[in-house]
């Protein structure tokens, strides 16, 4: 079955298994129609990527693993000649789920799922040709948790465990008219007239919500545990720093650094970015929301 979807403005087409893609739920949303219209489709897709029956792994030690230890997916990467392999597992110790073989640009891709997990070997095929296919193009994917609010998205950065949702959940439960966009990897967009979007994604972790929509970005807040609730806004140094280090972007791949970069860059240049040390209260939510608005 052939299936051409739509992200963050980016569209993209994916042919595999009937049932496998009807039973994606977090891609219906993206799902475009037959009536649809989109320039990029006009010009081939963003990429295409094909579900394949059978598979030959590399031979040698991948150029770059993942290692984010224990409860983390593991991704390792080989740099071959005819283009790059990834082999995919939803744990460091689980069977291997997915092998998947790119072209240089990224354009095109092969699929090989080993039954293990289908869903979790399709999704983070998706992720990474998503990331790597638009670096040069002003996208971004951000481990963040992000909330609309009076038409503008508030990101929350912080490591696992720090309390994202815990905080856009206090912003749900506290701030009117908040609404969660996504929960774990949304896009952020530099689009040509300079200003920054965040876009929902069909990948928002345990916490199912995936919407296609979009608003401007009103302001990043990294977040820190602490017995207290404060906040400063970080300068523009700080900034970076922050968003660098949750920016879904993989070191091996020199070539597209520059443009990760780049819309990082644009972000801090244009978008004000705090540090907020906080418990998990409402308070935390009101003092958060009252500074980004001033």
């Amino acid at each position: 079955m052939l299936k051409c979807y739509q992200v963050a403005g980016f569209a993209f087409r994916i042919r595999a298994d009937e049932a496998l893609l009807e039973g994606m739920e977090n891609l219906r949303p993206f799902e475009m129609q037959d009536g649809d219209r989109h320039p990029r489709l006009d010009r081939g897709p963003l990429f295409s990527i094909e579900q394949v029956g059978k598979w030959e792994e590399p031979a040698g030690a991948p150029l770059f693993c993942t290692q984010d230890g224990p409860g983390f997916p593991e991704i390792a990467i080989w740099d071959l000649a005819e283009g790059y392999v990834f082999r995919m597992r939803p744990l460091p110790e689980a069977p291997v789920a997915a092998w998947l073989k790119a072209q240089k640009d990224f354009s095109e891709a092969q699929l090989f799922l080993t039954g293990t997990d289908p869903q979790f070997g399709l999704n983070n095929a998706l992720m990474l040709l998503f990331a790597f296919s638009t670096a040069h193009q002003g996208a971004l994917e951000m481990h963040s948790s992000v909330v609309m609010q009076a038409g503008k998205g508030y990101l929350f950065l912080g490591r696992s465990g720090t309390g994202k949702s815990t905080h856009s959940r206090l912003w749900l439960e506290n701030i009117p008219e908040t609404e969660l966009l996504n929960d774990d990897n949304p896009i952020l967009r530099l689009l040509p007239d300079g200003s920054i979007r965040v876009y929902g994604s069909p990948w928002s972790g345990k916490t199912p919500c995936y919407k296609a929509k979009d608003v401007p970005v009103g302001a990043v807040v990294r977040l820190q545990q602490a017995p207290h609730n404060a906040i400063r806004r970080l300068n523009k140094l700080e900034a970076y720093a922050s968003l660098m280090a949750s920016a879904s972007a993989f070191r091996p791949f020199k070539q597209l650094s520059d443009g990760w970069h780049r819309t990082l860059e644009a972000l801090v240049a244009t978008v004000p970015c705090y540090s907020l040390d906080c418990l998990p209260n409402a308070e935390a939510a009101h003092l958060c929301y009252q500074t980004v608005h001033d």
